[in-house]
């Protein structure tokens, strides 16, 4: 079995810092691993990155695509490119692109042209959509409200602590456009659902994901699906929420995502 480089791209409100488990189990198998911080945030740990917002503030999704992107183009050979939540929908993006060998969106965001909805998903954003003002700022995610978003498997202390070890603010621009993209088929998200030569994408989500529930993994492979020939596949994890990355039983996603990827790789 080889063993190829594998990039993994942080979603909002986190830092790199919440793929360790998965970094961890990758590096044990042979595979290196690249974990880039979005711009803003460094190698600053989520403590320091909520004392200090101000250099997440007005970076909109272009910037933060365009940084990961470079990171995927430097490494000399194409890698599994997984991505969590925002991260997995530039990690669409970068498949777009054509910048790595396979591809895995867990619970990804969805792109440009899929205005799908859902109430829970619209609370997930509430707290950043409903100041339209605040758009070039950096707003906090407050304890409650990550409870609801990342940590609804838990009790509110338990979700406290998780908050403690990996929350930051939000890039309010990054938001604002990820929502008005999928709303209105344009921006920096748009990509070509019916691209023929895209490497092999895998959508993976949990059944009780608050921010990227089923319906819209589903309405996001269904696109791909449904307007190219380029192989998309969808799998759907009971009990787990938008934490899948970390949330008890991570082992078996984690698994299963590069399984898969090794599987289906191409040159």
């Amino acid at each position: 079995m080889t063993t190829p480089p594998i990039l993994l791209v942080h979603g909002l409100w986190m830092t790199p810092k919440s793929w360790d488990p998965w970094v961890q189990m990758y590096r044990d198998l042979g595979h290196e691993v690249i974990v880039p911080a979005w711009p803003g945030i460094g190698d600053r740990s989520p403590e320091e990155v909520r004392a200090d917002p101000t250099a997440l503030r007005g970076i909109g999704l272009g910037a933060v695509i365009d940084s990961i992107a470079d990171v995927a183009a430097a490494l000399p050979e194409r890698p599994i490119i997984m991505g969590h939540s925002f991260g997995g929908l530039i990690t669409q993006v970068l498949a777009d692109r054509g910048l790595g060998s396979v591809y895995v969106g867990v619970a990804p965001g969805q792109p440009a042209g899929i205005p799908v909805l859902p109430p829970s998903t619209f609370r997930s954003g509430l707290p950043v959509l409903s100041n339209p003002f605040g758009i070039n700022s950096a707003s906090q995610i407050s304890k409650g409200h990550f409870h609801y978003t990342f940590g609804n498997d838990l009790t509110r202390a338990e979700s406290d602590v998780i908050w403690q070890e990996q929350a930051i603010p939000s890039y309010n621009r990054l938001f604002f456009e990820g929502v008005a993209g999928a709303v209105t088929g344009r921006g920096a998200s748009r990509v070509d659902f019916g691209k023929a030569d895209r490497a092999p994408l895998l959508i993976i989500a949990g059944t009780r994901d608050h921010v990227v529930p089923p319906s819209i993994a589903r309405a996001i492979a269904r696109r791909y699906q449904s307007s190219g020939t380029a192989l998309v596949e969808y799998r759907e994890f009971e009990g787990r929420t938008h934490r899948l990355v970390s949330q008890d039983g991570w082992q078996e996603i984690a698994a299963a995502a590069l399984e898969w990827a090794v599987e289906h790789r191409v040159g």
